[in-house]
């Protein structure tokens, strides 16, 4: 028997016995799934879902930034007043700050000055206010957070002269010069994030065959070589910042090996797609909140407590403490970053069989090949 073009029909054939054709032409399945099946396979989906990522994060990336640093606004600041001295003069002057500033000032009493000071050095304090002769004195720490010391600065004499307060500011903790506007260690920090987790990135893609054990070591030497560059040249070569040199390489080269740990955990959990939670954490969410650069109470209260706990504000943080308050670093943020390293290397340990990487060891009988 032959089919209409002349063919010959195999026997079983449908049309040899006058069967019914399948649903769909030449039995094949309906339109709709066949050419979903094909798009989930075509190299265009996962191209056109990156179109549409990248544009909203390129807008969030915007509009995360310009949320926290086009109109940063005060809402508690922490401000030491000595004991001693015009209670009223000074009570005066400060219910005059809070109401031309719109926020209130924190003021907590210390008996001597010299407790206030040791107060603004733990960071506990962003100014003091005590009185002398016969006006009041504000003490602004610059390195405590160069944008709320402008804003005490700028509005301290204005409100004495309206309340009738002589008002003498005096920056008792000054920027470096380098850094005016205290913006590089935010700058540092911010290098040492990106390139954290980018080269862990880097590592997936033209290192993909690394076994785990090889990967946290990698991670860990490019880390170090990476923040040994960066304080270099911020420190030896351009002379921008007076670091310890050794502890902020530390800090930096911690920095770097957690947030690499934490791409690498995104992707042991989350495949291809690990860059899209990475890049919400570290960058449109930790970096606008690490109070690098708007201070955190000038920040809104949520993200000035959130950004405390993610790696980009504990780096902050810490590199903030050992170039200006030498002597009372503190132990929260390296337990942040510690705990986000252990975290992350842990799951990815244990669920290291997800990675996309990775090689088989050769059979232990294996004979070589000639």
């Amino acid at each position: 028997m032959s089919d209409q073009r002349g063919d010959p029909v195999p026997p079983g054939d449908p049309v040899s016995h006058g069967d019914p054709v399948p649903h769909g032409a030449h039995g094949r399945p309906p339109t709709w799934p066949r050419r979903w099946a094909a798009a989930k396979k075509s190299p265009f989906l996962p191209a056109v879902v990156l179109i549409f990522i990248l544009a909203a994060a390129a807008g969030l990336f915007a509009g995360s930034y310009t949320y926290t640093m086009a109109n940063p606004t005060p809402r508690h600041i922490p401000t030491a007043v000595v004991g001693s001295g015009d209670a009223a003069r000074q009570k005066v002057f400060a219910d005059g700050m809070e109401q031309a500033l719109n926020a209130s000032l924190r003021l907590t009493l210390y008996p001597t000055y010299g407790e206030a000071r040791r107060a603004v050095e733990e960071q506990q304090e962003f100014a003091v206010l005590r009185s002398r002769g016969d006006g009041v004195e504000l003490d602004v720490a610059g390195a405590s957070g160069a944008s709320v010391a402008q804003l005490l600065a700028e509005t301290g004499p204005r409100v004495g002269k309206a309340v009738g307060v002589p008002v003498t500011v005096r920056d008792i903790k000054p920027l470096q010069q380098g850094d005016p506007r205290g913006l590089a260690l935010f700058y540092i920090s911010l290098a040492a994030v990106i390139v954290g987790f980018v080269g862990a990135i880097q590592l997936s893609v033209h290192a993909a065959r690394l076994r785990p054990a090889e990967r946290i070591a990698c991670t860990v030497v490019y880390a170090l070589l990476g923040a040994f560059a960066i304080v270099a040249v911020v420190d030896w070569w351009l002379g921008a910042l007076r670091l310890p040199f050794v502890e902020s390489w530390l800090i930096l080269a911690l920095t770097m090996f957690t947030t690499g740990m934490v791409f690498t955990m995104f992707n042991t959990l989350m495949g291809r797609w690990a860059m899209l939670p990475t890049w919400g954490l570290m960058v449109l969410l930790g970096n606008p909140s690490s109070g690098g650069a708007v201070s955190w109470p000038l920040l809104p209260s949520a993200l000035g407590f959130i950004g405390r706990w993610l790696p980009p504000g504990a780096s902050v943080n810490a590199q903030h403490t050992a170039v200006y308050f030498r002597g009372s670093q503190h132990l929260f943020p390296f337990l942040v970053l510690g705990a986000w390293a252990v975290v992350s290397c842990t799951v990815f340990w244990v669920l290291r069989h997800r990675h996309p990487g990775g090689r088989e060891l050769a059979p232990a009988h294996a004979a070589p090949t000639a």
